[in-house]
């Protein structure tokens, strides 16, 4: 039997015979930073279980319609939820997550993309990029965790919020990448994960890391859940040694259950 089946086994031994069999839905909301490593790791689960994994995909934080924390407040099924770890814990305040149920699953950390085939700016420290901002024609950013962090802390700790801003969107609904992919921006901020899966983009690299900052990403059963044993499997799945290598090659860093990053063997 393969490593990751054996896991997986391990990881259902809380559910019961007919909940791993019964072939029903679990419904999960998932957050852009996770979705590379989710999407690779879903069809293991549902081959093994039976269940069928339904995705509904959404910022971990902002006003968009899609947003996760929107889709909850509309009243949408669902039972589990994979978004950064504070809008997670606002959840949970608000009772619309149970608070036990909490894993964290990966370190996340932004980079820069620019449109492919364009010339790669100098991000390699912290007086570099921010003479690449001072000189872009156009900056994109999400609305949801990388994008708060830029545009309420970064830019200001540059000292160029009021330089740049009428050079700056705040982009939802879509990824950053795409954006930039288009020509609609010149360079485009977003989570490492989320830019690396976008045709038509030239990663650059990471933040100087004077200026990154790492968002750990967290999942939880919501206490509306329907299947709250299945969920809470897929949740140890997700954050089972079996999904090392899906997280790692979709550029993020799995972590221990305290949300220290696991090194690289």
């Amino acid at each position: 039997m393969k490593t990751a089946t054996l896991a997986l086994l391990f990881c259902l031994g809380s559910a019961s015979a007919q909940e791993i069999t019964s072939g029903q839905d679990i419904r999960v909301m998932t957050s852009g930073a996770f979705t590379a490593a989710y999407l690779e790791m879903v069809p293991r689960f549902e081959r093994t279980t039976q269940y069928k994994i339904v995705t509904a995909y959404g910022a971990s934080m902002g006003n968009a319609p899609d947003s996760i924390p929107m889709r909850l407040k509309r009243g949408e099924p669902v039972d589990v939820v994979i978004l950064a770890r504070p809008a997670l814990d606002e959840l949970v305040n608000q009772g619309q997550v149970v608070a036990e149920s909490r894993v964290d699953l990966v370190r996340s950390s932004i980079g820069v993309a620019v449109r492919a085939g364009a010339r790669k700016p100098d991000i390699g420290s912290a007086d570099a990029l921010k003479r690449t901002l001072l000189a872009a024609k156009s900056i994109a950013y999400s609305d949801s965790a990388s994008g708060v962090y830029l545009s309420t802390e970064m830019f200001q700790r540059l000292g160029i919020a009021s330089q740049i801003a009428d050079r700056c969107k705040k982009i939802a609904g879509e990824p950053v990448g795409a954006v930039v992919s288009r020509g609609d921006a010149e360079i485009g901020f977003q989570q490492i994960s989320e830019i690396l899966p976008v045709p038509g983009i030239d990663y650059v690299g990471p933040l100087p890391p004077e200026l990154q900052k790492v968002t750990v990403f967290s999942a939880g059963v919501a206490t509306s859940s329907t299947h709250p044993d299945a969920a809470r499997a897929l949740i140890e799945f997700l954050a089972s040694p079996a999904a090392i290598p899906a997280i790692t090659k979709s550029g993020l860093e799995p972590v221990d259950r305290g949300g220290r990053a696991i090194p690289a063997r």
